[in-house]
């Protein structure tokens, strides 16, 4: 077993997210900087196993979920980070236009910018922060509700394999994916709409929900599935994969459709499988170096900080160059880049993200801590 405290294999994931989104808004080699953008959705599969397993563990503990301690906990987060990063954003657009676009400001600034604007107004890839706040309070108030019902109640129990939660993930699964050719069919000049609008990829999120409710409630079972099924399943994970190279995703109806549906499987069975393979980490120590995992691991763990600054990197470079006078390579270019970003990620989040989450824990502690609180008195 690995003797790892932290979740290393699952932040090294996180960190090669990070770094194909890097890499998609990097001006790079065509097939790399085209695939790039499936480390969103990489992120939303993480996301819905990560912060759905928060619920569904509380939920075994107590047999409840502390709704607003959650959303509270989870601004603790996310608002900070996104408000303060929003200044420079804001000043940018001011400087280089004279004026506001106060409608779409609104959109951004209270999460629904992928339905105001076609991607976001601060900066084009905070559409992607609307669908996973719309994942955070959809997701505790759907299990606020469920856990308050028997039938929920009985299916976490359940020895039975598609049982009630189960059947509704997929129903919703359906559902999306008709949603999605609905809305590329009958109106195919919403590119950005379509590739980003919440109802159109919640699906993505609830891959992860999927796999979290079946690893904490059926892990047994889970477990007999991937091992009996592993070789089909990493066949499945790479077809579902291999193709992202040769589409440039927002155009394509294909992509938009049924290329959605095709990440969400794959990255849910990479993920089953950092989850069951007994020796992930030395493994992924052999094939990549501890070194290199533990950077990766590192960059993962800041990966929220990076996601919010990179574009603003991007938007100052140009003008840096051209205020020092100098012309950089695109190679040369890449890297500082990337580098800058990260290095700034990894600042910010080790001195403002960390600093919110001190304050989160002192006035807003998760309820295991209060137990442990009120069992010493």
């Amino acid at each position: 077993m690995s003797s790892y405290k932290r979740l290393r294999e699952l932040d090294f994931l996180r960190g090669l997210a990070i770094l194909l989104v890097l890499i998609r808004h990097s001006k790079i080699w065509y097939p790399f900087q085209n695939m790039g953008w499936i480390g969103v959705d990489l992120f939303f599969v993480l996301s819905g196993f990560l912060v759905s397993g928060l619920i569904f563990k509380e939920y075994q503990k107590y047999g409840s979920v502390d709704v607003k301690r959650f959303l509270i906990r989870r601004g603790f987060k996310i608002y900070p980070m996104f408000y303060l990063t929003a200044l420079p954003y804001l000043a940018l657009i001011y400087l280089k236009e004279g004026s506001i676009d106060y409608l779409a400001l609104l959109g951004d600034l209270t999460f629904f910018q992928n339905y105001v604007s076609d991607w976001a107004y601060l900066y084009s890839a905070g559409w992607s922060l609307a669908v996973e706040e719309h994942f955070y309070f959809g997701l505790a108030f759907a299990l606020h509700f469920f856990h308050s019902t028997s039938t929920f109640k009985q299916s976490t129990q359940s020895q039975k394999w598609f049982d009630y939660v189960v059947k509704t993930i997929l129903y919703t699964f359906i559902i999306s994916f008709l949603l999605r050719v609905l809305s590329n069919y009958f109106y195919p000049d919403m590119s950005a709409k379509n590739f980003s609008m919440t109802h159109l990829r919640i699906d993505s999120l609830l891959s992860g929900v999927l796999l979290s409710y079946l690893y904490y409630f059926k892990k047994e079972k889970l477990e007999q599935f991937y091992f009996k099924n592993r070789k089909m399943l990493f066949i499945v994970a790479f077809l579902g994969l291999v193709w992202t190279p040769f589409f440039n995703p927002v155009p394509s109806f294909f992509v938009k459709t049924f290329g959605f549906t095709f990440l969400y499987i794959s990255f849910s069975i990479i993920l089953m499988s950092f989850l069951y393979e007994k020796r992930i980490n030395e493994n992924l120590d052999r094939y990549f170096s501890k070194r290199i995992v533990n950077i990766m691991s590192e960059i993962g763990l800041a990966s929220y900080s990076i996601y919010v600054i990179h574009l603003l990197v991007n938007k100052l470079m140009p003008t840096l160059y051209t205020a020092i006078g100098v012309e950089i390579h695109n190679i040369f270019n890449v890297f500082i880049f990337n580098t800058i970003s990260v290095l700034l990620g990894i600042f910010l989040t080790k001195y403002i993200e960390n600093y919110f989450l001190k304050k989160r824990n002192q006035y807003f502690p998760s309820r295991s801590v209060i137990e442990k609180s009120n069992n010493k008195i």
